[in-house]
């Protein structure tokens, strides 16, 4: 009988799965296998929070596995020599395994290369909607500005959506080691992870009003798969056809989110040092004040849509999106401090902590990235009145500020008694404009 070994990385269900799909159809049996790499750790990314994830999504994969006649298989060192012994051990022909993007995950191919030879597949199209490279402009590796990249992603042709298999042949062998314990996690409100959460959020998902109430904070009508999408609970490319179905403005403009993130991921793939390195630089911007740093990740800049959304990162392990750019933007264009201290802070809480998405995110934001205007500032008095006019949003997240009505508990500080335990702004608001570049924006 034929052996093949599917390696798991950041594509951890059985749905839509093609490095499992192609494991499944060329050989009579499979091994999953899931290897815990103590360079991620090393690395910085094996924040509490995606570890506790991560052990909700390896649990749910062994137990959908076991459902189908199969089990996941658990090694723990380096993934090169850990997926040759089980391939040696199983008299493997092939291994599969999902194409990566990032610099950490070019690394581990060439070495997985250097150990398999030709017996190693790699699959694009398992962690995209586009494979990074599939679309490039005339004469260029990559799209440096989205909106032409948008237009030929959209006539970029897509791959099937695979259907999950119904059983798994799994042989016998040397047993695994136990799947990891979930750490204790930095953040109380942290959604379950797995596939099968990921799936039941996904059925509840109606991208209908996506376009109008997405950036309405209070409503929270966002659809909270990023960090399925990151750990790969969910294929992107599923989600793309399921939501396009709808043929609605609203799932329309939910597909285009998910050609930035795409779009992210094809600039990584080209220019891997963008995530720690200037994609376009701007020599001696930033300065240090690492009081204002601190006061910024604890949620105490005194700008309470600010602070809200840095309360719901510590809180919650995520972030809605509309606050993660002004977060960023004030941190960056208000105070004028480095985006990699924003990015690392971010990264050390996310659960949707993707290298590709974060770290190009904060370089729009900066001006270091792709945004075709680097002076835009996000308003936070502006982006305040705009998206949380009741400030409903900023009560949820600030017990200090809960009993002010709106619009005094956006500028708690034009009250006659400031409300106590909630410090006064690190930039005066009559300050503001100083502080900000000549184009600013709301």
């Amino acid at each position: 009988m034929s052996t093949a070994v599917v390696l798991f990385t950041q594509d951890l269900r059985l749905h839509d799965n093609p490095a499992l799909h192609a494991a499944r159809t060329s050989a009579d049996q499979v091994v999953p296998l899931f290897v815990l790499d103590p360079a991620v750790a090393a690395a910085g990314f094996a924040a509490p929070n995606r570890q506790a994830f991560l052990a909700d999504c390896l649990a749910d994969l062994d137990a959908s596995l076991r459902r189908i006649g199969s089990r996941l298989t658990v090694r723990h060192g380096d993934p090169a020599e850990q997926v040759a012994q089980v391939a040696a051990a199983h008299g493997a022909a092939t291994v599969h395994a999902a194409a990566g993007v990032s610099a950490f995950a070019t690394r581990r191919e060439r070495a997985l290369r250097r150990a398999l030879g030709e017996r190693l597949h790699l699959h694009e199209g398992a962690l995209t909607v586009v494979p990074p490279g599939r679309v490039t402009p005339a004469g260029r590796d990559h799209y440096a500005v989205f909106t032409p990249y948008h237009r030929a992603w959209r006539q970029a042709p897509r791959r099937p959506v695979l259907p999950a298999p119904r059983t798994l042949a799994t042989p016998d062998g040397p047993p695994g080691e136990a799947l990891p314990a979930a750490p204790a996690a930095t953040s109380p409100g942290l959604p379950p992870g797995g596939e099968s959460a990921a799936r039941r959020l996904l059925r509840r998902w109606d991208p209908a009003d996506y376009d109008r109430h997405h950036d309405d904070l209070a409503a929270d009508a966002t659809s909270r798969l990023s960090p399925y999408l990151h750990f790969g609970c969910l294929s992107a490319g599923e989600l793309a056809h399921r939501t396009a179905r709808h043929d609605t403005p609203g799932a329309e403009a939910f597909v285009r989110q998910l050609a930035w993130r795409d779009f992210h991921h094809q600039v990584l793939a080209a220019r891997p040092d963008a995530a720690h390195a200037d994609y376009r630089p701007r020599p001696g911007h930033w300065h240090q004040d690492e009081d204002e740093l601190q006061a910024w990740r604890e949620g105490r800049t005194g700008y309470p849509i600010v602070d809200a959304g840095l309360r719901q990162l510590a809180h919650e392990g995520w972030m809605h999106n509309r606050t993660r750019l002004l977060t960023a933007s004030f941190l960056t264009k208000t105070l004028r401090l480095d985006w990699r201290a924003g990015a690392a802070h971010f990264l050390s809480l996310l659960v949707d902590g993707d290298v590709a998405d974060n770290q190009l995110n904060w370089q729009w934001v900066a001006g270091t990235g792709t945004d075709t205007r680097p002076n835009r500032v996000l308003n936070p008095l502006r982006q305040a009145a705009r998206y949380d006019p009741d400030g409903t949003y900023v009560r949820r997240w600030i017990p200090e500020l809960a009993h002010l009505p709106a619009p005094a508990v956006h500028h708690p500080w034009t009250l006659p008694t400031p409300p106590a335990g909630y410090p006064a702004p690190l930039v005066p608001p009559t300050a503001l404009a100083a502080r900000m570049p000549a184009a600013t924006g709301g």
